[in-house]
């Protein structure tokens, strides 16, 4: 193997130890959790790649590039949108991704679900909430998330929550973040909601705390495909980086 792929190889072995042992901590089984590679970071090779190592679950985050790179691997993953999805941008990324984790308003979902209704699809989402209250992140806020959460849905699949903790050094600072969002969850399933099964949290340097807090999907780019470089610039810009 080339020697980044050896890196990749190595990388996506050393993270999936740690996930198994961030579960066994809290007693849970390490299968209720998935490895989402975070491939928007890498050139195009790496869904060839990825594909050997017997990666299932990829994401990208932006409309453009998932347009341009996805087609031809859409029946080789489980295919992620983790970005903000533009509501002009949706039907042309929706036939594209199976799961999609930044729906951060009632409107976008609506909009989705009636494109989903016209496609003949039915993509599972994920609502974004902003936990942190962080001016630079999107997201429902907590007070906000009953009311979507209600909304009735045709085609659309409501799966779960998605949040990002802020960018901090020690990810013990952000264990509050992620245990709120499964109380939040745990909240409106008690109160007759949806069961919700699905929580999206923990990234690159804070996803053993987040398996930790209940995290059943995982964001992981840099940390496993960063030994191939970075991929061509896009022209747009993306979220923060995974």
């Amino acid at each position: 193997m080339h020697a980044s792929t050896e890196q990749v190889a190595a990388a996506l072995k050393a993270i999936r130890e740690r996930m198994g042992r961030a579960a066994a901590r809290v007693g849970r089984d390490p299968a209720e959790v998935t490895l989402v590679v975070v491939t928007k970071s890498a050139p195009p090779e790496v869904f060839e790649l990825l594909a050997g190592l017997g990666v299932a679950d990829v994401a990208e985050n932006r409309a453009q590039a998932a347009r341009s790179r996805l087609p031809p691997h859409r029946d080789r993953f489980r295919i992620h949108f983790i970005g903000h999805l533009q509501s002009n941008k949706a039907r042309k990324v929706l036939p594209l991704c199976d799961v999609f984790h930044g729906i951060d308003s009632g409107a976008l979902l609506q909009r989705l679900d009636q494109l989903a209704v016209e496609l003949g699809l039915l993509p599972e989402v994920l609502l974004q909430v902003n936990i942190s209250g962080e001016a630079s992140k999107s997201g429902l806020t907590p007070d906000e998330l009953p009311a979507v959460v209600a909304m009735p849905l045709r085609a659309a699949r409501l799966v779960g929550l998605m949040t990002m903790a802020p960018a901090v050094e020690d990810p013990e600072a952000v264990r509050g973040v992620f245990r709120a969002l499964r109380g939040l969850r745990d909240e409106l399933v008690s109160k007759g909601g949806p069961p919700l099964p699905q929580l999206s949290m923990g990234m690159s340097h804070d996803f053993e705390v987040a398996i930790e807090e209940g995290a059943t999907l995982i964001r992981v780019g840099r940390a496993i495909v960063g030994p191939l470089g970075a991929a061509p610039p896009a022209a747009e810009t993306g979220d923060a980086v995974h």
